[in-house]
This record gives C-alpha cells, structure tokens and sequence, in this order.
C-alpha cells in the first residue's frame, strides 16, 4: 500500500507541475479531479480501517501490559513484547497514510484552483 501511495502522488504532483507548465489540456481537469476524489475515497477507507486496528493494538498493549506488570507471568510479558513488536509497524503504516491523505487534500485544492482560475 505505500508503494502504491507512494507512486500516486507523485503522478499527481508529477500532473500539478505539468499544468503549471501548460501541458494538461483544460478540457482534461474535471476527469482528474474526478480520479483524484475516487483516490482520495479509497485512501480515506484504508486509513480508518488502519485507524481502528490500531487503536485495537493499542489497547491490547495496554492491557497486556497491565496484566504483564500486575501478575508478573511470563507469558502475560511474553504477550506485551508481541503486541508492541506487532503495533510498532501498524503506527508507522497509520502515519504514512494520515500524512498521505493530507496531502491528496492539498493536491486536490491545487487541482480545484487550476480549474478555477486556469493557473496554480
């Protein structure tokens, strides 16, 4: 997924600086404003899905490591290093794709003040 993100906004900015330049006919800017909203929709859905995962994590962490310091067990200890190790990457994912989505907003307003005023 953040390849996928990755390449996308690039595309777009690769696309913003093409209009700046003129290269984008005018005729072309509703069908990519119209893609970049679809792109923003998916994007959007798989933040809040990564959202509430790792809000689910978080709150296991918590209470493996409630449970880890209460009992003392291994395995309770076992069971807080795992969940940390796992949650660790669910963060990093959720911040790539909050940050992304920020700035397909940006592009998007780019995209809506080209078709407006015919330059960026």
């Amino acid at each position: 997924m953040e390849k996928r993100i990755k390449e996308y906004l690039a595309k777009v900015d690769a696309l913003l600086n093409d209009m700046k330049n003129g290269g984008v006919p005018a005729n072309d800017i509703d069908d990519i404003i119209t893609e970049h909203l679809t792109q923003i929709n998916f994007f959007s859905h798989e933040r809040l899905i990564h959202l509430i995962v790792t809000a689910l994590f978080a709150v296991l962490e918590v209470v493996a490591l409630f449970m880890s310091l209460v009992t003392g067990n291994i395995a309770a200890t076992v069971l807080t290093v795992a969940v940390l190790v796992l949650l660790v990457p669910y963060v990093r994912h959720y911040y790539i794709l909050e940050n992304s989505v920020q700035r397909m907003y940006s592009q998007y307003d780019a995209l809506l003040q080209y078709k407006r005023s015919g330059k960026l």
